[in-house]
């Protein structure tokens, strides 16, 4: 009989322990999702600014063509044609409408 009593407290202290155990884990589950929300949040915001510093880098290659630096010339006159080539399709769309 008492080896029984032996091995439900040996049970029940394992089970007390597998129980604290449980609990810890779920805490640190929890903490590391809000860590993980967290994070997602910065990458999503330093995306949008790394989208932001490209947009204005690619205007300042632009504006610097325009001003004579010849390092974006080429760029600069290949952008000019495409708005050009988009400007004509326009037109010419504008012209099929009022025939």
């Amino acid at each position: 009989m008492e080896k029984l009593s032996d091995i439900t407290l040996s049970i029940e202290a394992k089970l007390v322990k597998l129980i604290q155990h449980l609990e810890k884990v779920v805490e640190e589950n929890e903490s590391l999702k809000e860590e993980l929300s967290k994070q997602h949040t910065q990458y999503t915001e330093l995306q949008k600014k790394h989208s932001e510093l490209l947009k204005q880098f690619d205007d300042l290659k632009m504006v610097n063509s325009l001003l004579g630096s010849e390092d974006y010339k080429k760029e600069t006159k290949l952008k000019i044609n495409s708005l050009v080539r988009e400007i004509d399709y326009c037109i010419s769309q504008l012209a099929k409408i009022e025939d």
